[in-house]
């Protein structure tokens, strides 16, 4: 199996300029926790939820007020992303990428085109535990 097979298509994605609110305003309506992060290059950095996290809402909302909340909240994701980005190509075997998942402590790996570093899908380890458990009831 390989990555083509198990990756979600055409990935939300958001570009390094976005802010923190609307990361989050995405991530939540379309119910993800990982966001490739794109320029006119293709994949620049990966965002999550638990990068997302670090930006403490009620600590600068109770220390310093609504204004010092907004402007955290306007805040580039370039600022926060990993661009450190692991990533996989489509005809990545799947052993590979549970590897990659397991040894670099990640949620989901963006899959690009390699020639042009675009986008193409993306793989959890829900994709991950979804075909395992496909396999499993095959079994049966």
């Amino acid at each position: 199996m390989t990555a083509r097979e198990l990756m979600t298509l055409k990935p939300a994605t958001l570009t390094a300029q976005a802010t923190i609110a609307e990361a989050w305003d995405l991530m939540r309506e379309m119910e993800i926790r990982h966001v490739p992060v794109i320029d006119s290059s293709g994949l620049v950095g990966m965002l999550s939820d638990r990068d997302l996290a670090r930006v403490d809402v009620a600590r600068v909302l109770m220390a310093q007020g609504a204004a010092a909340l907004g402007q955290e909240l306007a805040t580039p994701i370039v600022n926060v992303m990993s661009s450190d980005v692991i990533f996989v190509e489509p005809e990545t075997d799947l052993g590979e990428v549970v590897d990659l998942l397991i040894e670099s402590k990640v949620g989901a790996i963006p899959v690009i085109r390699p020639d042009t570093r675009s986008v193409v899908g993306i793989i959890s380890y829900i994709d991950v535990l979804r075909a395992l458990q496909s396999d499993l009831e095959d079994e049966e």
